[in-house]
């Protein structure tokens, strides 16, 4: 377990929780609209989440799709909280249904799992090894 601390940005506010598990066995933490928006149809809307936080060196938050949001036509984009960043979250929602969605405040908007990080070295070489699958692409490996 990690310790993460959580700033509330707005008095006035408390009626919206900040992230929280909803289970025990939950992996992801739910993460709430601010306030009302309409999202149209195959369009893209930024949603402000109230908080900000500071997660430790080595870990970072992946902001990802709650499915019950994701079968109305809403898809997360973007999704990675930094652990140097101290702004405000936010979540970005695209609307791939033909209908408009209505998120009200306080509206279950996206989950956000704390994961480690590794940083890579990257070296510089002019070959890489053979593998079977090689330089096949996208579908290579069948369905």
């Amino acid at each position: 377990m990690v310790g993460i601390k959580v700033k509330r940005l707005s008095t006035g506010d408390e009626a919206i929780p900040l992230p929280e598990y909803k289970t025990k066995g939950a992996s992801g933490m739910d993460i709430y609209a601010m306030e009302d928006q309409v999202v149209h149809s195959d369009s893209l809307s930024v949603f402000a989440c109230g908080f900000s936080m500071e997660i430790p060196y080595g870990y970072e938050g992946h902001i990802r799709d709650r499915s019950g949001v994701a079968r109305s036509g809403l898809k997360v984009f973007g999704g990675t909280i930094d652990s140097d960043y101290r702004g405000e979250v936010h979540v970005m929602l695209y609307n791939f249904s033909r209908s408009v969605i209505t998120i009200l405040a306080g509206d279950r908007i996206a989950q956000m799992v704390i994961n480690k990080v590794y940083r890579a070295v990257l070296e510089e070489v002019e070959d890489l090894s053979d593998t079977s699958r090689g330089l096949g692409g996208f579908g290579h490996t069948g369905r």
